[in-house]
């Protein structure tokens, strides 16, 4: 029998589940707790099993048509001399290097996923689910912020690292799901001027202190600054008014040398600021009874492993595989989809933070020797013959393949 099924979020993970969810016949409702599809955001990649998982959807040509034109990564120094450089691997073999072959603005994917479902799914945009009951193991009910509620045979939290649908699963005595890496990042639009390349562009500067630019379309550009800083008190910073954010990075970042004044300056007028930790997400709770998590409320890898979206396209094939291959055991199906995933997941949030630290240098002597290092490296080819020989780093994990998906 087709499932009624509640998906709560509306970013990549949730309109990936309910596409293969629709396409096996059952109703899909997605709630969003913002007023309009969350269309914005910064520069995203695939990689590895995530664009096998697009291709299977059918979907890979029309995402590849919407990629950011990005050649590859650059170092420089604070004249924009470039230190190392390493090409984007588009050979389609191999591993992909620091600029995927899949680049994309995070907004367009959204689309993407959003255009291909919205015939076949339910989309409620300015309304979440304040809090839910499961009566009898068997059904969960939905309490919505509009005061209406409704049972659903399946309620699936993909609302992101700060799920509140996992917090109301979580055990009481459960750990803090949130492992603290102490780095802190934030990143705007700024506009684009001729200097403007289209490689991924690094600077370094003492204070841990780390400077991107991106350049997504002929009049903008993106502003990244990551901070290594353990200090406990950057943990609320997210949490404070813009304004706030705005003066702490300005502060921080003044006189770091390379663009960083014109990228302060685009900070104060700019409409996409977006301030966040740098965090994983680790618990053993990714199910309990009718209700299940997906993406980075289960599993958020951080942000500088690049596998967020891949892993939240991966876990979403696999969930509505699960879903398909065991039907009217939807107890079983969820069980499996954590035995099949969780391998992976653990290989993924595996960081070296040795190698963290050593990216993010706090003297100009610690810069020197990076600079040094990446460019010898990058002199003899290794980063390419890397790429182009070498498989992706999952740990032997191989993804399943779902025929009844099609």
């Amino acid at each position: 029998m087709p499932l009624k099924i509640l998906i709560v979020g509306s970013g990549c993970a949730g309109p990936a589940l309910a596409f293969w969810l629709a396409r096996t016949g059952h109703h899909v409702v997605v709630v969003e707790r913002f007023p309009s599809l969350r269309d914005k955001g910064a520069q995203i990649d695939l990689r590895g099993q995530g664009i096998e998982v697009v291709k299977r959807m059918g979907l890979l040509d029309i995402v590849r048509s919407k990629c950011v034109p990005e050649s590859g990564f650059t170092l420089v120094d604070s004249n924009s001399v470039i230190k190392a450089s390493i090409k984007a691997n588009t050979s389609g073999k191999g591993r992909q290097s620091l600029t995927s072959e899949f680049e994309i603005m995070r907004g367009d994917l959204v689309r993407v996923f959003y255009e291909a479902t919205k015939d076949n799914v339910e989309y409620i945009f300015g309304k979440t689910v304040e809090r839910f009951e499961q009566p009898d193991g068997e059904k969960v009910l939905a309490f919505f912020s509009d005061g209406t509620s409704d049972t659903f045979d399946l309620l699936v939290g993909a609302d992101g690292q700060g799920s509140r649908i996992r917090k109301n699963i979580l055990p009481p005595n459960a750990p803090d799901p949130y492992i603290h890496l102490g780095i802190h990042a934030a990143y705007w639009f700024v506009p684009r001027i001729e200097s403007d390349t289209n490689t991924f562009t690094t600077y370094l500067a003492p204070g841990g202190r780390a400077i991107f630019r991106r350049s997504h379309s002929p009049t903008e550009s993106q502003a990244y600054f990551f901070l290594k800083d353990s200090s406990t008190d950057l943990s609320s910073l997210h949490r404070a008014p813009i304004e706030t954010q705005k003066k702490f990075w300005s502060q921080r970042y003044r006189g770091a040398g390379w663009e960083t004044d014109r990228f302060i300056e685009g900070m104060k007028t700019t409409d996409n600021f977006y301030c966040q930790e740098v965090v994983q997400v680790r618990t053993d709770t990714w199910h309990k009874g009718r209700v299940v998590l997906l993406g980075d409320a289960a599993h958020c890898p951080a942000v500088i492993t690049g596998l967020g979206t891949t892993s939240s396209v991966i876990g979403a094939y696999i969930l509505a595989g699960e879903i398909d291959r065991n039907p009217g055991d939807l107890g079983q199906a969820l069980r499996n989809y954590e035995e099949k995933l969780r391998p992976y997941i653990n290989e993924i949030q595996n960081l070296n933070t040795s190698i963290l630290n050593l990216a993010f240098p706090v003297t100009w002597w610690g810069i020197l020797v990076l600079q040094w290092v990446a460019a010898v490296l990058c002199f003899l080819g290794i980063p390419e013959l890397i790429s182009r020989f070498a498989s992706e780093d999952t740990g032997g994990w191989v993804m399943p393949v779902y025929e009844g998906l099609g």
